[in-house]
């Protein structure tokens, strides 16, 4: 596979190539990725679960349509993201990735065309968020707009912040932070600064899964130029910060369960039984390229199974309260 490493350049390997296929419904969904979703759907469910147990109620058109949302806005992340990797030659048939996660590099289609669809995904994201701003108000406008600059950014420009050693921490903070507590003030109509402090678990699974993946990666990214956490770090340094923010981000739930959510402990006892299997196998992980679809498939499953416990916690404690 030849080099691409701008617009021009796409041009020009057309000329060299078959023409291009059209990029198909399926195609599209890969792109989209939706492995990857927990990371919107959660720290969205984790608001829901926060806004029902402190304000016993709240609109389940809102919620869904917050849901939406944050699902639109990952698939621009994802999609951005590969188009940007693939036209900087980033991406290549030898990462040890898995062929449907990397729609560009193993199917003949026109990158442009991927483009186009981040833009829709966000543009879709835009258009759902006007009912919002019309029921909330213009804060979840703003902290969307501020989201969306950093999903730009995320992956273009001259120095895209995933080349970065703080992609791990930006990505987490607005997925994992800025969702919760946006929603949040949606559902409620209230700006609470302890929206972020309840979103700390989700953003820490959030920057996990771009840990996962930096450190799996730290060859590659070498060659790339990235200078990722991981590249600074060296693979065995980044496997010892890995661990201790996945036991760090266990401790957070309990913590936060204890102290805001009591009622809800009676959840934590299963949450521990049911993600301790998936937590000890990361654990044993080596986070190496062979490892790679495995580690990303690993960390998706804890964050699945944290997260929603978690909501499930704080569900249960609204419950406990209105008896």
């Amino acid at each position: 596979m030849s080099e691409v490493s701008a617009a021009g350049g796409i041009e020009e390997d057309a000329g060299r190539r078959a023409p291009y296929g059209r990029l198909s419904a399926r195609m599209a969904l890969q792109l989209a990725a939706p492995h990857t979703w927990p990371a919107a759907i959660l720290p969205a469910l984790v608001a829901v679960a926060a806004a029902a147990a402190t304000r016993g109620g709240l609109s389940v058109t809102m919620a869904f349509t917050l849901l939406a949302i944050c699902v639109l806005m990952q698939s621009a992340v994802n999609t951005f993201n590969d188009y940007y990797d693939y036209v900087k030659g980033a991406d290549s048939a030898d990462d040890n990735v898995d062929p449907t996660d990397a729609v560009l590099v193993y199917n003949n289609v026109d990158p442009r065309a991927a483009l186009a669809l981040a833009v829709g995904f966000l543009a879709a994201a835009f258009l759902l968020g006007a009912y919002v701003i019309w029921a909330a108000g213009w804060i979840p406008l703003a902290i969307g707009a501020v989201g969306a600059v950093v999903v730009v950014l995320y992956s273009a420009g001259r120095t895209p912040i995933s080349y970065l050693p703080i992609g791990e921490l930006v990505s987490g903070l607005v997925m994992g932070g800025l969702i919760p507590l946006a929603c949040y003030q949606a559902l409620t109509g209230s700006f609470d600064l302890r929206a972020l402090l309840w979103a700390v678990p989700t953003v820490l699974g959030v920057s996990l899964i771009m840990f996962t993946n930096n450190t799996c990666d730290v060859e590659k990214d070498v060659q790339a130029g990235r200078r990722t956490l991981s590249v600074l770090l060296g693979r065995e340094r980044a496997r010892r910060l890995y661990h201790a923010v996945l036991l760090a981000w266990i401790a957070a739930i309990v913590a936060l369960v204890a102290v805001f959510f009591t009622g809800g402990l009676v959840v934590v006892p299963f949450m521990l039984l049911a993600a301790w299997p998936l937590v000890g196998a990361l654990l044993k992980n080596p986070l190496a390229p062979p490892a790679r679809v495995g580690a990303m498939a690993q960390v998706c499953s804890v964050n699945v199974a944290l997260g929603a416990f978690y909501a499930a916690a704080i569900f249960a404690s609204g419950v406990v309260l209105a008896v």
